[in-house]
């Protein structure tokens, strides 16, 4: 039985009757602030760069060119499914709308790992930039006096806590102004550098977008990079029952995430390589800043402007945090609704979203960074505690995303090949619909194995991500009674009547259906 027909949801006293069913108000901005706020543009810019560059040299630039072609591709197979099918589990809906029930239970396992790992992730980051920001007041101090991160993740875990499960549209207002401030600044640092120049002696220097003096396997290894930092602009899908018009909305706002971000971090990220400079010491110096916006801020603007991007910085973290949390919850709302899970996480509170399941992803993320505070876990090597935990499950996080990803863009090409089997039709572009997907793929696969390859530790971040993914895919093999609740409320939920479990290759690799 679903949330939505059990008996035992009897409404609060005094209050209106809680719903399973969003209402579909939001418009576009809300779903594209969403996803924004997911990547969070000035953090990607602040922090991503470095690596980049021991990698690749002064080519940073050229890796984010690739990198925005490979997470296109990607970003098409979700455009392709969400003009079809829309639903507050996100990758979990449409999977199971299109391949099977149990394929998506597993898909959206990976996503929901993913969301609450970058929930953690963010206000452990948050925490940092905020001591970073109450540093960046005491120039010249040797040591300056620093908060407790624990204390100030706690302080924006309450403010998280009374924002999470409000009214989507209010929290995407405040997520549009933080995520657009940081934009703003990254512009005006932008307008800076290039009416300075560049740096001495080396310029404005295009030749950051050839291949000169890299080879091959320093390219891949630096799209991954840059493509991580994409990581979260589907976020807008899991609003898919929430935003008016959704299949021709949501498709939009994963397009606009996409062009904006991909834009920016190309012109950012060659604004930054040529305002440190592309000989040898300015790449020393951009490989080892700290915050590349605040010292390129300082330097081509003034040192009070240098203070104003840490500020965003920070700010766009915890934008980060709410957005992550507004996903997670949801998804765990879908679960919920659809049988697994406690069913008081599967209904919404009258005047906003999933608000008990909003309260459990916090309680979660509080109790876990608690713990990395007391014990001194996980040690990533940044001489940081909070920073340490940011990467951790970034790392895992991402892992587990990818998964998804990878899961979504197989069910875009079963989509436009066996779409009918669902009451639905791929429709044109059948060839479009098979080969882009299937070089997402690809291009999914490469990342994965980047990000596992070198782990020796079997309590590696990336690794915890795998794990975290084939726990989901144990779940949809053997809980074969959750399965047919989750097929049948899809098929309720998706208005597709034809969804079978005889599409959905993980049926097969259980036990036959004469055997549950």
């Amino acid at each position: 039985m679903s949330a939505a027909t059990s008996p035992h949801l009897t409404p609060p006293t005094g209050s209106e009757p809680p719903r399973s069913a969003p209402r579909r108000s939001l418009p576009l901005w809300a779903a594209l602030a969403l996803s924004l706020a997911t990547v969070g543009p000035t953090l990607a810019m602040s922090g991503n760069g470095q690596g980049l560059v021991a990698i690749v040299g002064k080519s940073v630039p050229l890796v984010f060119v690739i990198g925005a072609i490979g997470v296109a591709l990607v970003g098409y197979g979700f455009m392709r499914l969400t003009r079809h099918l829309n639903h507050a589990g996100s990758a979990y809906g449409l999977i199971g709308g299109t391949i099977g029930p149990r394929t998506g239970f597993f898909s959206g396992c990976a996503m929901l790992g993913a969301y609450v790992g970058f929930s953690i992730g963010t206000l452990a980051l948050t925490a940092a930039f905020a001591n970073a920001l109450i540093a960046g007041f005491q120039p010249g101090v040797a040591h300056p006096f620093q908060l407790p991160w624990p204390l100030i993740m706690l302080v924006g875990a309450v403010i998280s806590f009374f924002l999470a499960g409000r009214d989507v549209a209010l929290i995407a207002k405040v997520l549009l102004v933080i995520e657009g401030v940081g934009i703003i600044a990254m512009i005006i640092l932008v307008i800076a550098i290039f009416g300075h120049g560049g740096a001495p002696h080396t310029g404005v220097d295009f030749s950051t977008f050839s291949f000169s003096g890299i080879d091959v396997g320093q390219v891949l290894s630096g799209v991954v990079a840059a493509f991580l930092s994409w990581a979260g602009f589907e976020a807008c899908a899991s609003l898919g029952e929430e935003t008016s018009n959704p299949k021709r909305n949501i498709p939009r706002a994963l397009f606009g995430t996409l062009l904006i971000t991909g834009v920016l971090f190309v012109v950012v990220m060659f604004a930054q390589t040529i305002g440190f400079g592309t000989d040898a010491a300015g790449l020393k110096s951009f490989g080892t800043s700290g915050n590349t916006l605040g010292d390129l801020g300082t330097r081509y603007v003034g040192p009070w402007f240098g203070v104003i991007a840490v500020f965003t910085a920070t700010c766009a973290a915890f934008g980060s945090h709410m957005a992550t949390v507004a996903t997670a919850s949801r998804m765990l709302f879908a679960f919920s609704r659809d049988g697994f899970g406690p069913r008081s996480l599967g209904v919404l509170h009258p005047k906003g979203g999933p608000r008990r399941a909003a309260w459990l992803v916090l309680a979660i993320v509080v109790v876990v960074l608690l713990v990395c505070a007391a014990t001194g876990w996980p040690v990533m090597g940044t001489g940081n505690s909070a920073i340490d935990a940011y990467f951790y499950f970034a790392v895992a996080g991402t892992v587990c995303l990818m998964v998804a990803y990878l899961m979504v863009e197989v069910a875009a090409v079963y989509f436009v090949n066996h779409g009918r089997f669902q009451g639905v039709h791929g429709g044109r572009g059948r060839v479009l619909g098979t080969v882009l997907p299937s070089l997402g793929a690809v291009v999914i696969v490469i990342v994965i194995w980047f990000n596992v390859k070198d782990s020796a530790d079997a309590a590696a971040s990336g690794l915890v991500g795998l794990y975290w993914c084939a726990l989901g895919l144990v779940l949809a093999i053997a809980a074969s009674k959750i399965a047919k609740r989750v097929g049948e409320s899809l098929a309720k939920e998706l208005e597709l009547p034809g969804l079978g479990k005889e599409l959905d290759p993980i049926h097969h690799a259980g036990a036959p259906e004469s055997r549950r």
